[in-house]
Protein backbone atom coordinates (compact mmCIF):
# COMPACT_ATOMS: atom_id res chain seq x y z
CA UNK A 1 0.00 0.00 0.00
CA UNK A 2 1.32 3.59 -1.16
CA UNK A 3 0.73 6.41 1.87
CA UNK A 4 2.05 9.64 2.05
CA UNK A 5 3.63 11.36 5.31
CA UNK A 6 1.24 13.99 6.59
CA UNK A 7 2.26 18.02 5.58
CA UNK A 8 4.13 19.77 7.99
CA UNK A 9 2.28 21.48 10.83
CA UNK A 10 1.84 25.33 9.55
CA UNK A 11 2.12 24.22 6.23
CA UNK A 12 0.07 25.18 2.99
CA UNK A 13 -1.22 21.81 2.59
CA UNK A 14 -1.81 21.18 6.17
CA UNK A 15 -3.84 24.28 6.13
CA UNK A 16 -5.96 23.16 2.82
CA UNK A 17 -6.42 19.79 3.31
CA UNK A 18 -7.99 20.36 6.96
CA UNK A 19 -10.27 23.38 5.53
CA UNK A 20 -11.69 20.39 2.91
CA UNK A 21 -11.39 17.61 5.43
CA UNK A 22 -15.32 17.20 4.58
CA UNK A 23 -15.28 17.62 0.95
CA UNK A 24 -12.45 15.40 0.75
CA UNK A 25 -14.39 12.89 2.61
CA UNK A 26 -17.11 13.37 0.63
CA UNK A 27 -15.57 12.56 -2.14
CA UNK A 28 -14.59 9.22 -0.95
CA UNK A 29 -17.84 7.99 0.29
CA UNK A 30 -19.47 9.19 -3.01
CA UNK A 31 -21.44 6.13 -4.76
CA UNK A 32 -18.74 5.93 -7.63
CA UNK A 33 -16.00 5.35 -5.67
CA UNK A 34 -18.11 3.09 -3.01
CA UNK A 35 -19.14 0.95 -5.74
CA UNK A 36 -15.36 1.30 -7.51
CA UNK A 37 -14.30 -0.13 -4.18
CA UNK A 38 -16.43 -3.03 -3.69
CA UNK A 39 -16.28 -4.23 -7.40
CA UNK A 40 -19.84 -3.18 -8.28
CA UNK A 41 -19.88 -0.77 -10.39
CA UNK A 42 -21.23 -1.06 -13.70
CA UNK A 43 -19.29 -1.06 -16.73
CA UNK A 44 -21.06 1.34 -18.40
CA UNK A 45 -20.43 4.59 -15.60
CA UNK A 46 -16.99 3.42 -15.23
CA UNK A 47 -16.46 3.16 -19.44
CA UNK A 48 -18.61 7.23 -19.15
CA UNK A 49 -16.00 8.04 -16.61
CA UNK A 50 -12.60 6.84 -19.02
CA UNK A 51 -13.77 9.04 -21.51
CA UNK A 52 -14.46 11.78 -20.15
CA UNK A 53 -11.48 11.64 -17.88
CA UNK A 54 -9.29 10.89 -21.21
CA UNK A 55 -10.40 14.73 -22.16
CA UNK A 56 -10.04 16.03 -18.61
CA UNK A 57 -5.69 14.97 -18.91
CA UNK A 58 -5.65 16.49 -21.88
CA UNK A 59 -6.55 20.25 -20.10
CA UNK A 60 -5.16 19.33 -16.63
CA UNK A 61 -1.43 18.69 -19.26
CA UNK A 62 -1.73 21.70 -20.59
CA UNK A 63 -2.12 23.62 -17.25
CA UNK A 64 0.70 21.46 -16.31
CA UNK A 65 3.13 22.51 -18.98
CA UNK A 66 2.37 26.13 -18.67
CA UNK A 67 2.75 26.11 -15.08
CA UNK A 68 6.25 24.40 -16.18
CA UNK A 69 7.18 27.56 -18.64
CA UNK A 70 6.94 29.51 -15.43
CA UNK A 71 8.80 27.88 -12.94
CA UNK A 72 12.03 30.06 -11.82
CA UNK A 73 14.48 27.08 -11.86
CA UNK A 74 15.17 24.24 -13.96
CA UNK A 75 14.14 20.95 -11.18
CA UNK A 76 10.76 22.69 -10.77
CA UNK A 77 10.04 22.96 -14.68
CA UNK A 78 11.45 19.50 -15.20
CA UNK A 79 8.92 17.53 -12.77
CA UNK A 80 6.19 19.95 -13.78
CA UNK A 81 6.69 19.02 -17.76
CA UNK A 82 7.22 15.44 -16.73
CA UNK A 83 3.96 15.68 -14.77
CA UNK A 84 2.40 16.73 -17.79
CA UNK A 85 3.78 13.95 -19.66
CA UNK A 86 2.96 11.82 -17.69
CA UNK A 87 -0.73 12.66 -17.49
CA UNK A 88 -0.58 12.39 -21.94
CA UNK A 89 1.63 8.81 -22.06
CA UNK A 90 1.03 7.21 -18.90
CA UNK A 91 -2.22 7.73 -17.45
CA UNK A 92 -3.69 7.66 -21.37
CA UNK A 93 -2.04 4.15 -21.72
CA UNK A 94 -4.16 3.20 -18.96
CA UNK A 95 -7.12 4.60 -20.60
CA UNK A 96 -6.50 2.84 -23.72
CA UNK A 97 -6.46 -0.32 -21.93
CA UNK A 98 -10.09 0.33 -20.85
CA UNK A 99 -11.63 0.88 -23.86
CA UNK A 100 -10.14 -2.12 -25.69
CA UNK A 101 -11.40 -3.94 -22.78
CA UNK A 102 -14.91 -2.47 -23.35
CA UNK A 103 -14.55 -2.92 -26.91
CA UNK A 104 -15.02 0.93 -27.58
CA UNK A 105 -14.53 2.16 -30.89
CA UNK A 106 -13.51 5.55 -32.21
CA UNK A 107 -17.46 6.42 -33.29
CA UNK A 108 -18.37 4.69 -29.61
CA UNK A 109 -15.95 7.76 -27.91
CA UNK A 110 -17.30 10.56 -30.46
CA UNK A 111 -20.85 10.05 -29.43
CA UNK A 112 -20.53 10.25 -25.92
CA UNK A 113 -20.15 14.07 -25.37
CA UNK A 114 -17.87 15.79 -22.91
CA UNK A 115 -19.94 16.46 -19.92
CA UNK A 116 -20.80 20.23 -18.03
CA UNK A 117 -18.27 19.14 -15.44
CA UNK A 118 -15.78 18.44 -17.43
CA UNK A 119 -15.63 21.17 -19.76
CA UNK A 120 -16.19 23.68 -16.48
CA UNK A 121 -13.32 22.15 -15.02
CA UNK A 122 -10.72 22.04 -17.74
CA UNK A 123 -11.91 26.02 -18.42
CA UNK A 124 -11.22 26.58 -14.63
CA UNK A 125 -7.80 24.51 -15.23
CA UNK A 126 -6.91 26.73 -18.71
CA UNK A 127 -8.13 29.99 -17.10
CA UNK A 128 -5.86 29.70 -14.35
CA UNK A 129 -3.29 29.00 -16.65
CA UNK A 130 -3.63 31.71 -18.54
CA UNK A 131 -4.70 34.24 -15.76
CA UNK A 132 -3.59 33.59 -12.04
CA UNK A 133 -0.24 34.08 -10.30
CA UNK A 134 2.18 31.09 -10.51
CA UNK A 135 1.62 29.90 -7.02
CA UNK A 136 -1.96 29.74 -7.28
CA UNK A 137 -1.92 27.85 -10.59
CA UNK A 138 0.35 25.32 -8.43
CA UNK A 139 -2.48 25.15 -6.32
CA UNK A 140 -5.18 25.05 -8.70
CA UNK A 141 -3.29 21.82 -10.16
CA UNK A 142 -2.66 19.97 -6.86
CA UNK A 143 -6.05 18.26 -6.27
CA UNK A 144 -5.61 16.43 -9.32
CA UNK A 145 -2.44 14.71 -8.23
CA UNK A 146 -3.54 14.51 -4.33
CA UNK A 147 -7.20 13.63 -4.53
CA UNK A 148 -6.66 11.14 -7.07
CA UNK A 149 -3.50 9.42 -5.15
CA UNK A 150 -6.29 9.62 -1.74
CA UNK A 151 -8.91 7.91 -3.68
CA UNK A 152 -6.59 5.36 -4.81
CA UNK A 153 -4.75 4.29 -1.67
CA UNK A 154 -8.08 4.55 0.26
CA UNK A 155 -9.34 1.81 -2.21
CA UNK A 156 -6.48 0.24 -1.72
CA UNK A 157 -6.32 -0.47 1.65
CA UNK A 158 -10.27 -1.16 1.68
CA UNK A 159 -9.85 -4.12 -0.61
CA UNK A 160 -6.42 -5.50 1.09
CA UNK A 161 -4.63 -5.07 -2.40
CA UNK A 162 -6.17 -5.03 -5.96
CA UNK A 163 -5.55 -8.49 -6.66
CA UNK A 164 -8.23 -9.52 -9.08
CA UNK A 165 -10.59 -6.65 -8.36
CA UNK A 166 -12.09 -5.90 -11.82
CA UNK A 167 -10.76 -2.39 -11.62
CA UNK A 168 -7.38 -3.60 -10.56
CA UNK A 169 -4.98 -1.42 -13.23
CA UNK A 170 -7.11 1.43 -11.88
CA UNK A 171 -6.41 1.46 -8.27
CA UNK A 172 -2.93 0.81 -8.71
CA UNK A 173 -1.84 3.16 -10.94
CA UNK A 174 -2.70 5.77 -8.28
CA UNK A 175 -1.52 4.00 -5.22
CA UNK A 176 1.40 3.06 -6.62
CA UNK A 177 4.72 4.67 -5.11
CA UNK A 178 5.90 6.32 -8.14
CA UNK A 179 3.08 8.13 -8.43
CA UNK A 180 2.86 9.08 -4.56
CA UNK A 181 6.34 10.65 -4.80
CA UNK A 182 4.70 12.74 -7.20
CA UNK A 183 2.60 14.16 -5.10
CA UNK A 184 4.58 14.79 -2.60
CA UNK A 185 6.12 16.89 -4.44
CA UNK A 186 3.27 18.49 -6.06
CA UNK A 187 2.97 19.61 -2.61
CA UNK A 188 6.45 20.44 -1.31
CA UNK A 189 6.35 22.95 -4.39
CA UNK A 190 2.86 23.91 -3.40
CA UNK A 191 4.39 24.32 0.28
CA UNK A 192 7.46 26.65 -0.72
CA UNK A 193 5.20 28.53 -2.78
CA UNK A 194 3.13 29.24 -0.09
CA UNK A 195 5.87 29.99 2.37
CA UNK A 196 7.12 32.70 0.15
CA UNK A 197 3.78 34.45 -0.94
CA UNK A 198 1.93 37.46 1.14
CA UNK A 199 -1.72 36.86 2.16
CA UNK A 200 -3.34 37.72 -0.55
CA UNK A 201 -1.83 35.41 -2.64
CA UNK A 202 -2.10 32.15 -0.20
CA UNK A 203 -5.71 33.02 0.32
CA UNK A 204 -6.33 32.85 -3.89
CA UNK A 205 -3.90 29.59 -3.44
CA UNK A 206 -6.72 27.97 -1.11
CA UNK A 207 -9.60 29.04 -3.05
CA UNK A 208 -8.34 27.88 -5.86
CA UNK A 209 -7.35 24.64 -4.32
CA UNK A 210 -11.07 24.15 -2.68
CA UNK A 211 -12.58 25.01 -5.83
CA UNK A 212 -10.70 22.55 -7.87
CA UNK A 213 -11.56 20.15 -5.07
CA UNK A 214 -14.99 20.76 -5.64
CA UNK A 215 -14.88 20.31 -9.27
CA UNK A 216 -12.89 16.74 -7.97
CA UNK A 217 -16.23 16.07 -6.08
CA UNK A 218 -18.66 17.31 -9.40
CA UNK A 219 -16.34 15.41 -11.54
CA UNK A 220 -16.78 12.03 -9.86
CA UNK A 221 -20.46 12.91 -9.20
CA UNK A 222 -21.08 13.43 -13.16
CA UNK A 223 -19.75 9.75 -13.89
CA UNK A 224 -21.94 8.66 -11.28
CA UNK A 225 -25.68 10.27 -12.53
CA UNK A 226 -24.30 10.00 -15.94
CA UNK A 227 -24.23 13.48 -16.30
CA UNK A 228 -25.54 15.10 -20.24
CA UNK A 229 -26.35 18.81 -21.31
CA UNK A 230 -29.63 19.14 -20.28
CA UNK A 231 -30.24 22.15 -22.89
CA UNK A 232 -29.20 19.25 -25.87
CA UNK A 233 -32.82 18.67 -26.65
CA UNK A 234 -33.10 22.79 -27.84
CA UNK A 235 -30.01 22.44 -30.15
Amino acid sequence: MSTLPAPPDGGFCADAWERTAELQRAIVQHPFNVALTDGSLDRDRFARYIVQDARYLVGFAQALAAASTRADNAEDAAFLAGSAHGALVEERRLHAGYVEEFGLSEDDMAGIETSPSCLAYTSFLRASALSDPYPVLIATILPCFWVYQHVGSTILEATGGAGDHPYSRWIETYADEEFAQAVLGARELTDRLASEADESTRDRMLGAFTRASEYEWLFWNSAWIREEWPTARWR
